[in-house]
């Protein structure tokens, strides 16, 4: 699910740095994603807890903006800090998804994703002038980073599968996208999936998409919340409700491309606490 409401916005953002060269940064953060699978789990120490619950806000807030822009357009921001503020207190009232829910969820979104590809592959673009451009390295790498910490799973089983099969789905949106789009159009659009059922003569299911952004980004905010007070702060408390409220402060101000930004680089951060463990586990076995 925090995939399909991280494409919602990061697309656009990539696209608007790097062009076609996307979805090239799409396939770089999918194989830094899959060659994580191997790796231990976030360690539960001071540097673990902070890089993995400050990054997981992070994540909670593109999530956040993503609905705003989507559902409440005309005032994203207080949108997206209000559903900030939902799931936190969701999560404080003891509110748990069931795991049949949560896996339906991911079925219609995955259903709605099928029938997005199919239909920009059926109606033909606009036709468009210019080439691909010339590769640019570091808004490659700045783009690869707004993905990555979307498509990193969760440590659990068959995370490798999972990993490649999120992969997979990223790569084929980012390259439909393109196809309709193209570049330019991608990287100007605030909501660039808006953009792309126009651009596929399907406008009458705009409202179909406001259902599918809900689905796509409420479940996976409040589920990524309550993944990360588990695991990074299982105490609760006075930290939690900071974090909550900076998180929401954020959602309503900061703009979008810094919060991926940051979401990208704590997903790095994650990484390389991550190999240090497994050194460090191999030294020591």
């Amino acid at each position: 699910m925090r995939l399909a409401g991280a494409l919602l916005v990061t697309l656009a953002a990539g696209a608007a740095g790097a062009g076609y060269w996307v979805l090239l940064a799409v396939v770089l953060a999918a194989a830094v994603a899959a060659g994580s699978s191997r790796l231990p789990a976030l360690a539960d120490d001071p540097a673990g807890r902070i890089v993995g619950g400050l990054s997981r806000l992070a994540q909670i807030v593109v999530l956040a903006q993503a609905f705003g822009a989507y559902v409440f357009p005309l005032q994203p921001g207080y949108a997206a800090a209000a559903l900030v503020v939902f799931v936190a207190a969701a999560d404080f009232a003891g509110l748990r998804l069931p795991d049949l829910l949560v896996k339906w969820v991911s079925g219609v979104l995955l259903a709605a994703g099928a029938v997005l590809v199919a239909m920009c592959l059926a109606v033909a673009p606009v036709p468009r002038t210019g080439g691909i451009g010339t590769p640019d390295a570091a808004a490659i790498v700045v783009a690869a980073l707004f993905l990555l910490p979307f498509l990193i799973p969760e440590p659990g089983q068959r995370i490798t599968a999972r990993a490649l099969g999120l992969g997979l789905v990223a790569v084929v949106v980012t390259a439909v996208t393109l196809f309709q789009l193209g570049p330019i159009r991608l990287g100007l659009s605030g909501t660039a999936m808006r953009d792309l059922l126009s651009a596929a003569d399907a406008g009458q299911l705009q409202p179909l998409l406001t259902v599918i952004a809900v689905l796509a980004t409420l479940p996976a905010a409040f589920t990524t919340f309550v993944g990360a007070r588990q695991r990074f702060a299982p105490s609760g408390g006075v930290p939690v409700a900071a974090g909550a409220l900076l998180a929401a402060a954020a959602a309503a101000f900061a703009p979008l491309s810094a919060m991926l930004l940051v979401a990208g680089l704590g997903a790095v951060a994650e990484l390389l606490l991550r190999m240090r463990a497994r050194r460090y586990r191999g030294v020591h076995d």
